[in-house]
């Protein structure tokens, strides 16, 4: 196997899903106090978000509350109460190279911007013929770390 030409950092997010994001609010902000820091809608994606989270500076972890804006529709976001994990990447476009050539497969949609603001791609909870490496049933999010998220990691390592 060829060596690894980029480095997981650590967990960016996780993301829960309900039919009703004000359960989970319930939860999450009132009774856990996580803070509320944003909020995206995309019906494309088909999914109501709310952006909070917990910790601060790099090492803030976020925490995605979903629903979806139609659920009769797909992705069903509410499907599966733990949507997906988000992990911090180093290099993204390495990264999503590297793991292709050795069969992961990835979801469809390619390296776009994600709710946050940061460029994020899917690998895909299941692999198939021409990519026989899939994530075994989870969805898995990879996120460009900022230079500052790296750069933290970076002296957690030194």
């Amino acid at each position: 196997m060829a060596q690894r030409p980029f480095k997981i950092l650590g967990i960016q997010q996780i993301a829960i899903g309900g039919v009703c994001k004000q359960k989970l609010r319930t939860l999450w902000v009132d009774m856990l106090g996580l803070g509320v820091t944003g909020n995206f809608v995309s019906e494309r994606e088909n999914v109501d978000e709310d952006i909070c989270a917990m910790g601060s500076g790099p090492f803030k972890v976020e925490v995605d509350l979903m629903q979806p804006v139609d659920p009769t529709m797909k992705p069903a976001v509410h499907a599966t109460p733990l949507n997906h994990v988000g992990l911090w990447v180093d290099d993204l476009p390495r990264a999503v190279e590297w793991l292709a050539a050795q069969g992961v497969r990835f979801a469809p949609g390619g390296i776009r911007k994600g709710a946050a603001g940061y460029d994020i791609t899917f690998l895909h909870p299941k692999g198939n013929d021409e990519f026989p490496i899939g994530a075994e049933g989870v969805l898995i999010e990879l996120v460009q770390a900022p230079s500052e998220v790296i750069e933290a990691f970076a002296r957690l390592d030194a």
